[in-house]
């Protein structure tokens, strides 16, 4: 059964996002990035096909080797998502650090 995920299930799991974090400043192998995790290097590559298939990174062949590397596109969409939860949540917390100071001033 080949299940369709999302964006938010593959950036669900620690060391996927462990990988993104890597490939943020370059391209690598799926050796170059087994190379950074303690577990089986086919177990790395299953996340690199999810993150994949849900178009987080990019494959460029480069001779015999395949480079990964993010999909600026794709993460600037999520960034698109979360924004109006960040901004949400940055005001509810202004709010309550005003109440504290008003109550702290009136003890």
């Amino acid at each position: 059964m080949n299940l369709r995920r999302d964006v938010f299930q593959a950036i669900a799991d620690p060391t996927r996002r462990a990988i993104l974090l890597l490939l943020a400043t370059q391209s690598l192998t799926a050796g170059a990035i087994a190379s950074n995790f303690d577990t089986a290097r086919p177990t790395v590559s299953k996340h690199l096909q999810i993150l994949t298939a849900c178009e987080l990174l990019k494959q460029e062949q480069n001779g015999r080797e395949i480079l990964y590397h993010l999909n600026a596109g794709k993460m600037k969409e999520i960034a698109d998502f979360i924004e109006p939860f960040r901004d949400m949540w940055d005001d509810r917390f202004n709010k309550l650090e005003a109440i504290m100071k008003n109550y702290k001033s009136e003890q």
